[in-house]
């Protein structure tokens, strides 16, 4: 805990760690001793620095080098030491008119953060949609071609999701029409899951007010969103490249490519949202320090986004190296957040 640090120890290991996120390259006593505020010469802080090391707070990366933090080092400084920076005016404005963008559906502003939190932050922007259990608010078939229309669903979240169907031959032009006010009476604020339930005992107790064909183009379109409601959810990742960067060896690059497929995996999608979820505000996973993804070289800043009804419906994040600027990627993925929690909601109540 840092009440165990005193002042001396507590401005050495901030100094290593700030040293570290700004270079990466170990720190020595004497360049410490210059940097403090009180007068220490390089042997006391070689002590100090022992004293942390043996704490498991710093390491010594070879036999004559400074030190750097350890995961466990990281995971103090960013919970007890540090100050948050404020977000610039431009950093703001950049955030409200990329994502408030008019013409924009649920999906492209999603998008559209998952560029942003990679550009500003120089690291992999993260945005996770879940769908589990999402109440449908509009259902539309649209005619695109000869024999093939596209089915579109909005969730109650803003998401829209398009599917391309086949029609049945010899489909009238009004049964798209006579789909859509059919399915539109059924949905009422249920799942997908309910709708298809209620439309298929409707078909197979012959009480659904539509001919066969126009049955068989609601039930098409109906089972082509079975991923919708799976729980899988989706997974938006920007800017992996710039995790590639500031790779220095091989098994960095294996310690990234497990991470993303750790990620995309459906049980640890879900465990991120839940950790999100059950906390309150900004999450902070710190390499091997965290038990959700147990891989060292990369930490990962998350916040959940609400509707208006204070409801999480996702999660916004950054996954860089551990020495990424916490200060200031802490408030910007919050920030992000909160304006695409804003903008969804604002969306959903239209």
């Amino acid at each position: 805990m840092i009440s165990d640090l005193n002042d001396r120890s507590r401005e050495i290991l901030r100094l290593v760690v700030e040293a570290f996120v700004e270079t990466g390259e170990p720190v020595g006593s004497r360049t410490l001793s210059r940097r403090l505020q009180q007068q220490l010469s390089p042997a006391t802080v070689r002590n100090v620095m022992a004293d942390l090391e043996d704490s498991g707070l710093l390491y010594a990366p070879h036999t004559s080098a400074g030190r750097l933090p350890t995961d466990a080092g990281l995971r103090l400084f960013v919970d007890g030491i540090l100050e948050l920076g404020n977000l610039t005016e431009a950093d703001r404005r950049a955030i409200e008119e990329r994502c408030s963008a008019s013409g924009r559906s649920a999906n492209q502003v999603l998008e559209e953060a998952g560029d942003l939190m990679s550009g500003l932050s120089k690291c992999a922007g993260l945005v996770f949609a879940p769908k589990t259990d999402q109440r449908l608010k509009h259902i539309e078939f649209v005619p695109i071609g000869p024999g093939r229309a596209l089915a579109v669903m909005v969730t109650d979240t803003g998401l829209v999701e398009n599917r391309v169907i086949d029609l049945p031959m010899g489909l009238p032009p009004s049964a798209l029409n006579e789909a859509t006010n059919f399915l539109s009476a059924k949905l009422a604020g249920n799942t997908l899951d309910q709708t298809r339930d209620i439309v298929a005992a409707e078909v197979r107790d012959k009480k659904a007010q539509i001919d066969e064909l126009t049955a068989k183009v609601v039930e098409a379109g109906l089972a082509t969103w079975s991923d919708v409601s799976s729980g899988d959810g989706v997974l938006i990742v920007r800017g992996q490249s710039n995790l590639l960067q500031d790779v220095q060896a091989m098994t960095d690059l294996e310690h990234i490519r497990a991470l993303f497929s750790a990620l995309e995996a459906k049980e640890n999608m879900l465990r991120l949202l839940d950790a999100a979820e059950i906390a309150e505000g900004v999450q902070i996973f710190i390499g091997s320090g965290s038990n959700l993804f147990s891989l060292t070289g990369c930490s990962m800043i998350v916040s959940p986004y609400m509707n208006e009804e204070e409801r999480v419906i996702g999660a916004i994040g950054v996954v860089g190296p551990t020495r990424m600027n916490y200060a200031r990627i802490i408030p910007m993925v919050d920030y992000t957040s909160k304006v695409v929690g804003r903008l969804l909601g604002r969306r959903d109540a239209g």
